[in-house]
């Protein structure tokens, strides 16, 4: 068809140049085309995974030390009555301790950074809904992450935790 359409062209406006006439299809696909925004939308998806895995192995590895280094204070909790619940309530509560303040400072920084981006971006920069969905999914997933050293320390032994200062 492109032949047909090139001739039709010349009919009309013979002084018109015409050159790399393409598809619709192959124009869209094209280096100059929205390939490189789908590469671009990839490529952002992709340091978003990157960054929520950096984000639950960071919670993870601070609560796990923290603890580690609390595994005496709560085999003498323990050994003095405390439930496993009560134990799994202590660790939830210093996990939310730091998953809260990275949101705030995560939340007041993206603001701020979508303030001075604000006109270079074509959507709201300031969206409620996608900040309470992103935080709201970053605060379940890193709660999840404070899950297994809640675990851990709801099976120490009192004894042994008394023995090992």
């Amino acid at each position: 068809m492109i032949p047909e359409v090139e001739g039709v062209i010349r009919q009309i406006a013979p002084s018109l140049p015409v050159f790399e006439v393409k598809t619709l299809h192959q124009a869209l696909y094209s280096p100059n085309g929205l390939l490189i925004f789908q590469v671009a939308a990839a490529l952002a998806g992709i340091m978003g995974t990157l960054g929520l895995i950096l984000a639950i192995v960071g919670v993870y590895g601070v609560l796990s030390y923290v603890v580690s280094q609390r595994t005496h204070e709560i085999g003498i909790r323990m050994a003095l009555g405390a439930q496993r619940k009560d134990v799994l309530r202590i660790v939830y509560r210093q996990g939310l301790w730091i998953v809260g303040i990275g949101l705030a400072v995560g939340i007041a920084g993206s603001l701020s950074v979508a303030h001075l981006l604000g006109s270079m971006i074509v959507v709201s920069s300031t969206d409620p809904v996608t900040y309470l969905a992103i935080s709201a999914t970053l605060a379940a997933i890193a709660l999840l992450a404070c899950y297994m050293p809640a675990r851990r320390a709801m099976r120490v032994e009192p004894m042994q935790a008394l023995r090992t200062e």
